[in-house]
């Protein structure tokens, strides 16, 4: 097993619930307006401090995607999800895209972020 190394990130971020470690600058957001099946969830441009885990094929509201779950590098636990691919060809904006599920990360200051003044109507919700 190698080292882990953690990246530092300078600015307002988002963390880690569990652990605190830092996985994404506020400025990286893209939707606030995602959901998966336990509430609220981010799409973010660029999320650090990940582990990757194994590609798969998913029916989400807005169509099949490839998608991988992601983990925190220091802890393990599961935080959301990475767009692969989508098959459709209008959520091709997507892809390379990350999902944090809202209700596993927290601010830098131990709280949650609840800024939702520039919602969008994009939305990918998991069936199953």
């Amino acid at each position: 097993m190698g080292r882990i190394f953690v990246v530092d990130l300078e600015g307002r971020s988002y963390r880690c619930k569990f652990c605190k470690t830092q996985l994404a600058l506020a400025d990286e957001v893209v939707s606030r307006a995602f959901h998966c099946r336990r509430g609220k969830a981010y799409l973010f441009n660029n999320v650090v401090n990940i582990t990757i885990g194994a590609q798969e094929e998913r029916v989400m509201l807005s169509g099949m995607h490839t998608v991988a779950d992601i983990f925190c590098c220091w802890c393990g636990q599961l935080l959301g999800w990475n767009y692969v691919a989508a098959q459709e060809k209008s959520q091709k904006h997507k892809e390379g895209k990350f999902v944090l599920e809202r209700w596993r990360i927290v601010d830098g200051l131990d709280s949650e972020f609840y800024i939702d003044t520039h919602p969008t109507t994009t939305s990918d919700v998991e069936d199953a």
